[in-house]
C-alpha cells in the first residue's frame, strides 16, 4: 500500500507537563494546530494562564507537503530553549503541532547546556503523553452538475466510498469531496468523464 500520503500529528491538547531543574520550574503544552492564528491564540492563553512566569519558549510545525516552523527562545540564550523544543518535533515526526515550554525561574542559573537538556527533556515528557495519530493529506474537488444527474454522481461517490465535506443540493447542485491524495488522480478521471458533470481541484 502507498503511504506516501500519511502523516503524523497529535489528537487532542497536552496541558501542564512538569519537569523540575535546580528550583526552575518547566510546564510543557502541546498543542494540534493548523493555521498561525491557531498558535498565536494559544500562546496568548499560556501567557495569561502564567502571567508571572519568566519565559514562554515555543516552536512549531504546520503542513505537510509545503512545511513552515518556526523556534522561539523568548529572551532565553539563542537556541538554548526553540530549537530544542523544535528537535522533539522532528524527533516524534509530527505535523501541525505546536509545544509550548513555561518557565518559572527558580533562581539558580542553569547554564546554555542545562537549558538545552531542561527544555529538550519538557517537550519530549509532553510528547510522550500526546496520543499520536496518521492523517492522509487530502485534495479537494468540487463537483458541479443538475439535479437531474445526482444518481449518477451519489452513486461514484458511494462506490469509492468518497467523503463529502459540504452539498448544496439545489437545481444546479455542488460537492465538496476531500479524497486521499494517492486516490485523487483516478477519483477526478472518473468524474472528468462523465457526461454534463464538472469536477475541479480547490
Amino acid at each position: 500500500m502507498d503511504n506516501s500520503d500519511l502523516y503524523k500529528t497529535i489528537k487532542a491538547p497536552v496541558e501542564g507537563i512538569l519537569y523540575k531543574d535546580k528550583n526552575s520550574k518547566f510546564f510543557g503544552y502541546a498543542y494540534p494546530v493548523s493555521t498561525e492564528d491557531d498558535i498565536k491564540a494559544h500562546i496568548e492563553n499560556l501567557k495569561k494562564e502564567h502571567h508571572s512566569a519568566r519565559h514562554w519558549c515555543y516552536a512549531y510545525q504546520i503542513g505537510t507537503e509545503n512545511i513552515s516552523y518556526r523556534a522561539n527562545d523568548d529572551g532565553e540564550p539563542s537556541n538554548s530553549a526553540g530549537m530544542p523544543i523544535y528537535g522533539q518535533i522532528q524527533s516524534f515526526e509530527v505535523t501541525n503541532t505546536l509545544i509550548v515550554v513555561v518557565r518559572y525561574f527558580g533562581g539558580v542559573k542553569l547554564g546554555v547546556g542545562g537549558l538545552i537538556s531542561a527544555y529538550k527533556t519538557t517537550a519530549q515528557l509532553t510528547l510522550d503523553e500526546a496520543k499520536i495519530i496518521e492523517k492522509t493529506i487530502n485534495k479537494d474537488f468540487l463537483i458541479t452538475f443538475d439535479y437531474k444527474n445526482m444518481n449518477t454522481v451519489m452513486r461514484v461517490i458511494k462506490e469509492k466510498n468518497l467523503n463529502i465535506t459540504h452539498q448544496k443540493l439545489e437545481l444546479d447542485c455542488q460537492i465538496t469531496i476531500s479524497v486521499r491524495k494517492t486516490e485523487a488522480a483516478s477519483v477526478f478521471n472518473t468524474f472528468d468523464h462523465l457526461f454534463e458533470i464538472k469536477i475541479k481541484e480547490i
